[in-house]
Protein backbone atom coordinates (compact mmCIF):
# COMPACT_ATOMS: atom_id res chain seq x y z
CA UNK A 1 0.00 0.00 0.00
CA UNK A 2 3.15 2.10 0.97
CA UNK A 3 4.33 2.11 -2.50
CA UNK A 4 1.45 2.19 -4.31
CA UNK A 5 0.94 5.13 -2.63
CA UNK A 6 4.05 6.51 -3.29
CA UNK A 7 3.88 5.78 -7.12
CA UNK A 8 0.43 7.74 -6.99
CA UNK A 9 1.60 10.46 -5.60
CA UNK A 10 4.81 10.76 -7.74
CA UNK A 11 3.02 10.40 -11.07
CA UNK A 12 0.22 13.32 -9.72
CA UNK A 13 2.92 15.29 -8.91
CA UNK A 14 4.49 14.50 -12.59
CA UNK A 15 1.36 15.14 -14.71
CA UNK A 16 0.29 18.31 -12.36
CA UNK A 17 3.29 20.08 -12.84
CA UNK A 18 3.65 19.32 -16.21
CA UNK A 19 0.15 21.11 -17.11
CA UNK A 20 0.99 23.98 -15.17
CA UNK A 21 3.97 24.79 -17.58
CA UNK A 22 2.57 27.16 -20.15
CA UNK A 23 4.04 27.98 -23.55
CA UNK A 24 5.76 31.34 -22.64
CA UNK A 25 7.72 28.65 -20.01
CA UNK A 26 8.79 26.98 -23.32
CA UNK A 27 9.80 30.10 -25.05
CA UNK A 28 13.04 30.78 -26.67
CA UNK A 29 15.86 33.06 -24.93
CA UNK A 30 18.77 33.23 -27.15
CA UNK A 31 20.72 35.34 -23.89
CA UNK A 32 20.21 32.52 -21.57
CA UNK A 33 21.79 29.73 -24.14
CA UNK A 34 23.72 26.49 -23.40
CA UNK A 35 23.77 27.14 -19.29
CA UNK A 36 25.15 24.13 -17.37
CA UNK A 37 22.30 22.88 -14.32
CA UNK A 38 22.26 26.07 -12.00
CA UNK A 39 19.81 27.11 -9.05
CA UNK A 40 18.09 29.11 -11.73
CA UNK A 41 17.70 26.59 -14.11
CA UNK A 42 18.05 22.65 -12.48
CA UNK A 43 18.17 20.73 -15.78
CA UNK A 44 20.02 23.71 -17.63
CA UNK A 45 19.03 25.45 -21.15
CA UNK A 46 19.56 24.02 -24.19
CA UNK A 47 21.10 25.83 -27.66
CA UNK A 48 18.05 27.80 -27.99
CA UNK A 49 17.81 29.10 -24.32
CA UNK A 50 14.64 26.61 -23.48
CA UNK A 51 14.50 25.76 -20.09
CA UNK A 52 14.88 22.09 -20.07
CA UNK A 53 13.11 21.06 -16.66
CA UNK A 54 9.70 22.86 -18.12
CA UNK A 55 10.10 20.89 -21.09
CA UNK A 56 11.33 17.38 -19.90
CA UNK A 57 7.85 17.86 -17.70
CA UNK A 58 5.90 18.84 -20.20
CA UNK A 59 7.34 15.76 -22.50
CA UNK A 60 6.98 13.60 -19.27
CA UNK A 61 3.28 14.60 -19.69
CA UNK A 62 2.53 14.39 -23.42
CA UNK A 63 3.89 11.22 -22.94
CA UNK A 64 1.28 10.09 -20.07
CA UNK A 65 -1.33 10.71 -22.06
CA UNK A 66 -0.24 9.25 -25.15
CA UNK A 67 0.64 6.21 -22.78
CA UNK A 68 -3.54 6.53 -21.11
CA UNK A 69 -4.39 6.56 -24.94
CA UNK A 70 -3.09 3.66 -26.07
CA UNK A 71 -2.83 1.20 -22.75
CA UNK A 72 -6.58 1.84 -22.63
CA UNK A 73 -6.82 1.32 -26.45
CA UNK A 74 -5.18 -1.98 -25.91
CA UNK A 75 -7.11 -3.35 -22.86
CA UNK A 76 -10.11 -3.02 -24.67
CA UNK A 77 -8.62 -4.67 -27.55
CA UNK A 78 -7.85 -7.59 -25.55
CA UNK A 79 -10.75 -7.95 -24.08
CA UNK A 80 -12.78 -8.01 -27.12
CA UNK A 81 -10.43 -10.46 -28.31
CA UNK A 82 -10.40 -13.06 -25.30
CA UNK A 83 -14.06 -12.67 -25.14
CA UNK A 84 -14.28 -14.02 -28.83
CA UNK A 85 -11.89 -16.92 -28.66
CA UNK A 86 -14.46 -17.97 -25.91
CA UNK A 87 -17.40 -17.71 -28.59
CA UNK A 88 -16.33 -21.01 -30.50
CA UNK A 89 -13.34 -23.09 -31.47
CA UNK A 90 -13.26 -21.53 -35.20
CA UNK A 91 -12.78 -17.92 -33.51
CA UNK A 92 -10.67 -19.30 -30.56
CA UNK A 93 -8.09 -20.75 -33.01
CA UNK A 94 -8.24 -17.26 -35.11
CA UNK A 95 -7.66 -15.09 -32.22
CA UNK A 96 -4.75 -17.88 -31.13
CA UNK A 97 -3.09 -17.39 -35.00
CA UNK A 98 -3.59 -13.54 -34.85
CA UNK A 99 -1.77 -13.32 -31.33
CA UNK A 100 0.88 -15.31 -32.58
CA UNK A 101 1.30 -13.55 -35.34
CA UNK A 102 1.97 -10.13 -33.83
CA UNK A 103 4.21 -11.63 -31.36
CA UNK A 104 6.10 -13.73 -34.04
CA UNK A 105 7.32 -10.46 -35.45
CA UNK A 106 9.80 -7.99 -34.03
CA UNK A 107 7.79 -5.51 -31.77
CA UNK A 108 9.86 -2.52 -32.93
CA UNK A 109 9.34 -2.98 -36.56
CA UNK A 110 6.03 -3.52 -36.62
CA UNK A 111 4.78 -0.38 -34.52
CA UNK A 112 7.18 1.97 -37.29
CA UNK A 113 5.56 0.32 -39.62
CA UNK A 114 1.88 1.00 -38.09
CA UNK A 115 2.64 4.42 -37.47
CA UNK A 116 4.21 5.21 -40.60
CA UNK A 117 1.52 4.26 -42.70
CA UNK A 118 -1.23 5.94 -40.11
CA UNK A 119 0.18 9.35 -40.65
CA UNK A 120 2.59 9.36 -37.93
CA UNK A 121 2.00 12.17 -35.36
CA UNK A 122 0.10 11.41 -32.41
CA UNK A 123 -2.81 9.62 -33.58
CA UNK A 124 -0.39 7.45 -36.03
CA UNK A 125 1.70 6.80 -32.61
CA UNK A 126 -1.13 6.38 -30.82
CA UNK A 127 -2.74 3.55 -33.22
CA UNK A 128 0.77 1.71 -33.45
CA UNK A 129 1.19 1.33 -29.90
CA UNK A 130 -2.83 0.14 -29.69
CA UNK A 131 -2.20 -2.33 -32.23
CA UNK A 132 1.22 -4.02 -31.08
CA UNK A 133 0.27 -4.18 -26.97
CA UNK A 134 -2.99 -6.08 -27.06
CA UNK A 135 -1.40 -9.95 -27.56
CA UNK A 136 0.31 -10.68 -24.53
CA UNK A 137 -2.57 -8.65 -22.29
CA UNK A 138 -4.88 -10.93 -24.62
CA UNK A 139 -3.36 -14.67 -24.28
CA UNK A 140 -3.90 -14.52 -20.11
CA UNK A 141 -7.24 -13.15 -20.50
CA UNK A 142 -8.01 -15.83 -22.92
CA UNK A 143 -6.59 -18.45 -20.42
CA UNK A 144 -8.67 -17.52 -18.05
CA UNK A 145 -11.99 -17.48 -19.99
CA UNK A 146 -11.28 -20.76 -20.62
CA UNK A 147 -10.84 -21.89 -17.67
CA UNK A 148 -14.11 -20.64 -16.25
CA UNK A 149 -16.10 -21.89 -19.02
CA UNK A 150 -15.83 -24.89 -17.31
CA UNK A 151 -17.38 -23.84 -13.65
CA UNK A 152 -20.33 -25.45 -13.00
CA UNK A 153 -22.00 -21.95 -12.51
CA UNK A 154 -21.35 -20.67 -16.23
CA UNK A 155 -22.95 -24.40 -16.99
CA UNK A 156 -25.66 -23.74 -14.68
CA UNK A 157 -26.52 -20.53 -16.90
CA UNK A 158 -26.55 -22.05 -20.26
CA UNK A 159 -28.86 -24.65 -19.27
CA UNK A 160 -30.91 -21.99 -17.79
CA UNK A 161 -30.85 -20.70 -21.65
CA UNK A 162 -28.95 -17.54 -20.57
CA UNK A 163 -27.33 -16.18 -23.52
CA UNK A 164 -23.64 -15.68 -24.76
CA UNK A 165 -23.60 -12.39 -24.22
CA UNK A 166 -25.43 -12.50 -20.79
CA UNK A 167 -22.62 -14.68 -19.43
CA UNK A 168 -19.88 -13.17 -21.13
CA UNK A 169 -21.61 -9.65 -19.20
CA UNK A 170 -22.29 -11.14 -15.93
CA UNK A 171 -19.85 -14.20 -15.67
CA UNK A 172 -16.66 -13.29 -17.60
CA UNK A 173 -16.12 -10.05 -17.39
CA UNK A 174 -16.42 -9.36 -13.67
CA UNK A 175 -14.37 -12.20 -13.38
CA UNK A 176 -11.29 -11.06 -15.28
CA UNK A 177 -11.77 -7.20 -15.13
CA UNK A 178 -8.20 -7.12 -12.19
CA UNK A 179 -6.78 -8.73 -14.80
CA UNK A 180 -7.57 -6.33 -17.59
CA UNK A 181 -6.87 -3.37 -14.94
CA UNK A 182 -3.44 -4.62 -13.89
CA UNK A 183 -2.69 -5.78 -17.48
CA UNK A 184 -3.81 -1.81 -18.51
CA UNK A 185 -1.15 -0.67 -15.71
CA UNK A 186 1.51 -3.17 -17.01
CA UNK A 187 1.10 -1.87 -20.25
CA UNK A 188 1.38 1.71 -19.72
CA UNK A 189 5.35 1.55 -19.02
CA UNK A 190 5.87 -0.45 -22.47
CA UNK A 191 3.99 1.74 -24.26
CA UNK A 192 5.40 4.88 -23.00
CA UNK A 193 9.46 3.71 -23.81
CA UNK A 194 7.82 2.66 -27.44
CA UNK A 195 6.89 5.72 -28.21
CA UNK A 196 9.71 7.37 -27.04
CA UNK A 197 12.02 5.01 -28.79
CA UNK A 198 10.07 5.74 -32.51
CA UNK A 199 9.91 9.11 -32.03
CA UNK A 200 13.52 9.31 -31.23
CA UNK A 201 14.10 7.84 -34.45
CA UNK A 202 11.93 10.40 -36.31
CA UNK A 203 8.80 7.91 -36.95
CA UNK A 204 6.61 9.28 -33.98
CA UNK A 205 5.41 12.29 -32.52
CA UNK A 206 6.07 15.95 -34.86
CA UNK A 207 9.77 17.71 -34.13
CA UNK A 208 7.37 20.84 -32.77
CA UNK A 209 5.71 18.82 -29.71
CA UNK A 210 7.88 18.58 -26.26
CA UNK A 211 8.12 14.95 -26.47
CA UNK A 212 11.37 13.25 -24.52
CA UNK A 213 11.89 11.00 -27.77
CA UNK A 214 12.58 14.38 -29.91
CA UNK A 215 14.59 15.81 -26.67
CA UNK A 216 16.94 12.76 -26.78
CA UNK A 217 17.11 13.00 -30.48
CA UNK A 218 18.18 16.58 -30.27
CA UNK A 219 20.31 16.58 -27.48
CA UNK A 220 22.64 13.77 -29.53
CA UNK A 221 24.49 16.68 -31.74
CA UNK A 222 25.84 18.33 -28.76
CA UNK A 223 26.88 15.48 -26.48
CA UNK A 224 30.38 16.00 -28.23
CA UNK A 225 30.78 19.46 -27.18
CA UNK A 226 30.16 18.87 -23.37
CA UNK A 227 26.11 19.46 -23.02
CA UNK A 228 25.48 16.47 -21.14
CA UNK A 229 22.81 17.57 -19.27
CA UNK A 230 20.74 17.76 -22.42
CA UNK A 231 20.25 14.18 -22.88
CA UNK A 232 21.01 13.10 -19.26
CA UNK A 233 18.04 15.00 -16.77
CA UNK A 234 15.13 13.72 -19.73
CA UNK A 235 16.53 10.08 -19.89
CA UNK A 236 16.86 9.60 -15.83
CA UNK A 237 13.19 11.40 -15.48
CA UNK A 238 11.89 9.20 -18.30
CA UNK A 239 13.60 6.06 -16.59
CA UNK A 240 12.05 7.55 -13.21
CA UNK A 241 8.82 7.68 -14.69
CA UNK A 242 8.67 4.36 -16.40
CA UNK A 243 9.97 2.48 -13.26
CA UNK A 244 6.90 4.15 -11.09
CA UNK A 245 4.54 3.17 -13.07
CA UNK A 246 6.15 -0.58 -13.24
CA UNK A 247 5.83 -0.63 -9.45
CA UNK A 248 2.30 0.75 -9.61
CA UNK A 249 1.36 -2.02 -11.65
CA UNK A 250 3.42 -5.32 -9.62
CA UNK A 251 2.38 -3.70 -6.30
CA UNK A 252 -1.55 -3.18 -7.79
CA UNK A 253 -1.18 -7.11 -8.44
CA UNK A 254 0.26 -8.27 -5.36
CA UNK A 255 -2.36 -6.14 -2.72
CA UNK A 256 -5.60 -7.59 -5.83
CA UNK A 257 -4.14 -11.56 -4.96
CA UNK A 258 -1.08 -11.54 -2.60
CA UNK A 259 -0.73 -15.74 -2.98
CA UNK A 260 0.14 -15.00 -6.63
CA UNK A 261 3.88 -15.16 -6.04
CA UNK A 262 3.38 -18.72 -3.93
CA UNK A 263 1.57 -19.95 -6.55
CA UNK A 264 4.17 -19.39 -8.90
Amino acid sequence: MIKIAVSVLFLLAIISSGMSITDEELLIHMEGKNEAPSWNHIFGTDWLGRDMLARTLKGLTLSIGVGIVAALTSSILALFFSLLASWNRMWDRFVTWLIDLFLSVPHIVVLILISFAAGGGFYGVVIGLALTHWPSITRILRAEILQIKTAEYVNISMKLGKSKLWIARNHFFPHVFPQLFIGFLLIFPHAILHEAAITFLGFGLSPEQPAIGIILSESMRYLSVGMWWLAFFPGLALLVMVSLFDMLGKNVKRFIDPFDGMKS
